[in-house]
């Protein structure tokens, strides 16, 4: 009897376990696919992978699980890249990407709107 509430138990903790990780990766590659949209570059094979887990304090000195994912990206069609993306709970720390060649002509374009936000500033 008591060995059947432990292991339902276990089985209930590793369900919600599983269900939180899913929405922790589901908020990531919602934010890596905007993240690249806004650096116009494409997002390789709608995937992010798990790469590293460990234990950090938020700014508050809370600890949480932060995660490292990693994803795959192209600007020219031609070359792949990869990039990270940082969750430190459910919140997004900080999404990071290789240096990638910009596709020929698009430097007019992005000198235009890297002026254009510093002058909205």
């Amino acid at each position: 009897m008591v060995i059947d509430i432990v292991l339902i138990s276990l089985l209930i903790m590793a369900y919600l376990y599983w269900s939180s990780v899913q929405q922790i990766k589901s908020i990531a590659i919602k934010a890596t696919r905007q993240h690249c949209l806004d650096m116009d570059v494409q997002m390789l094979d709608d995937y992010i992978a798990l790469n590293d887990l460990k234990l950090r304090r938020d700014k508050t000195g809370k600890m949480h699980l932060c995660r490292l994912f990693q994803f795959e990206f192209s600007s020219t069609g031609n070359e792949r890249y990869n990039g990270q993306i940082v969750m430190l709970g459910y919140r997004i720390e900080s999404i990071q990407m290789e240096p990638y060649r910009l596709p020929k002509g698009a430097g007019n374009e992005c000198e235009k709107r890297f002026y254009e936000e510093l002058v909205d500033e």
